[in-house]
């Protein structure tokens, strides 16, 4: 019973009331309709008369008449109308003995609601009683259904398997109510989903399904499920959409290493192979693809980045462009050294032309000349050296102007916006340290290759002071040996 004997005693003793008062009102519109139609036919009936009468007699006598034939009409209007009064009467008293009768019937519905409820209260405590402990196994197999349900929600053995989620809705819906209790075929497929989904978990399938690729298309290709953790297709890994049913391609995929992974697994044959899977069913993966690459982090760093690159890629063809010509300079010069034949397409060579081409000079003439000789290398040895060692110590400085400018535009946006949203603090800090990081990634290999090239041609300029110093030791000599000859020669001629 959804209402009460309360409710339903005063609907019927309000819909008795209405009934009465629709009465008194028809009874109240009767007796005016009438009263109005009685004057209509007297003023007709005057008017009637007038035009009949011929003399003020005649007139006189038609009125007297049609006063008496008036009276008529009235009296037997005023019995109609008694009569009517009388017959609303009846009915009002047959709506009163049905209001009480209705008041009884209330009187017994709620002594019958009442014993109901008590009836009910009782049954429902010997249901507890008879339920016992199977009232806690229902519980927990209605939590264990619910649980289920959201692990296959996000289980890529769905893909493979779908419609294991209805049964689960069905069943779970089913326990939450009182009024029906488990069937031993409904806790068996319970437990045999369960058991399926972690027999499926151990295994590597493959099998056909409709996937929708990256652009959009819909193809019909072989897929590879990885127990319960991954999907892949074509070396790339999917996704499985629970709200549609359906199996994507990830819009952005991992890294390479990665995804070479997946190509080994697929033409592995059955062998054993390494692969990158995600044991959390997705959610590893999905931080992945959200990891920015080389070309995100750079972009991240802004125009001050940019800057910073160019000025390392300068300072690297520098280097590459010295180091090939220290590289042919050295060969060349080694090639000198095995050979006594000076040759002006290296630094010795013309240092030794030097010699060659004074062979009067005394020692110290000759000692300044092979000076200048040198002097005039070194810039040749040494040049757009000094360039590459003002990158490395500007790229930094310029990653430090980056991170400043960053740090400035966080404060702007802590400023504007305050600190609640950390997203828009994030670009003036990824920007502050990308610069930082640009600025030390071109500045420490430059250090380390201008000390490189540095040291080349440092090595070449002591070759070509070593050679200088021994052939101003070989002219000393030859000078000196010539003065004992003359010495000697003299002597002789005195003696």
């Amino acid at each position: 019973m959804t209402n009460s004997p309360k409710k339903i005693r005063n609907t019927v003793t309000n819909t008795l009331r209405s009934t009465v008062s629709k009465l008194n009102k028809v009874g109240k519109k009767a007796l005016t309709v009438s009263a109005l139609t009685f004057a209509s036919l007297s003023c007709l009936s005057t008017v009637s008369y007038a035009q009949d009468a011929l003399t003020l007699d005649d007139l006189l006598n038609q009125l007297e008449q049609g006063q008496i034939t008036q009276t008529k009409q009235n009296q037997a209007r005023e019995s109609q109308f008694k009569a009517k009064v009388n017959q609303q009467q009846n009915m009002l008293n047959d709506m009163s003995n049905q209001r009480d009768n209705a008041l009884l019937l209330s009187v017994q519905l709620e002594q019958n609601f009442a014993d109901n409820e008590i009836t009910l209260a009782n049954k429902a405590e010997a249901l507890d009683k008879r339920l016992g402990e199977l009232k806690e196994l229902f519980g927990v197999l209605q939590q264990v259904a619910g649980d289920t349900r959201s692990k296959f929600q996000t289980s890529v053995i769905s893909a493979q398997i779908p419609g294991r989620g209805q049964f689960l809705d069905e069943f779970a819906q089913s326990m939450g109510s009182s009024s029906k209790l488990a069937s031993i075929e409904e806790i068996e497929r319970l437990w045999f989903e369960l058991q399926r989904e972690m027999t499926q978990s151990g295994k590597v399938t493959t099998f056909n399904r409709e996937v929708v690729l990256a652009n959009g298309d819909r193809n019909n290709t072989a897929v590879t499920r990885i127990g319960g953790f991954n999907l892949i297709s074509d070396g790339s890994y999917l996704e499985y959409i629970d709200e549609t049913g359906t199996v994507a391609e990830l819009i952005r995929q991992p890294s390479n290493r990665y995804l070479a992974s997946t190509s080994d697994l697929v033409n592995s044959a059955g062998n054993t192979s390494a692969f990158a899977l995600d044991p959390t069913g997705g959610s590893i993966l999905s931080l992945l693809v959200q990891a920015p690459d080389l070309k995100e982090r750079v972009d991240q760093g802004g125009p001050v980045g940019y800057i910073i690159l160019a000025i390392g890629l300068v300072g690297l063809l520098i280097a590459l462009e010295r180091l090939i010509s220290l590289v042919f300079i050295g060969s060349k010069v080694e090639r000198q050294l095995k050979s006594s034949v000076a040759s002006s397409d290296n630094p010795l060579g013309r240092v030794m032309q030097v010699k060659d081409n004074n062979p009067g000079l005394d020692t110290e003439t000759l000692e300044l000349k092979l000076s200048e000789s040198i002097l005039r290398e070194v810039p040749k040895l040494s040049k757009r050296l000094t360039l590459i060692k003002i990158i490395s110590v500007v790229a930094p400085l310029i990653g430090l102007l980056g991170t400043v400018t960053g740090m400035i535009n966080t404060f702007q946006a802590i400023t504007l916006f305050g600190t609640g949203d950390p997203k828009l603090m994030a670009g003036g800090i990824s920007q502050a340290l990308v610069t930082t990081v640009l600025g030390l990634v071109v500045a420490i290999p430059m250090v380390f290759i201008f000390a490189y090239l540095n040291g080349r041609s440092r090595n070449i300029v002591n070759i070509l002071q070593q050679e200088s110093t021994g052939i101003i030791a070989e002219r000393a000599e030859s000078v000196e040996s010539d003065e004992m000859a003359q010495g000697q020669t003299l002597a002789g001629q005195g003696a």
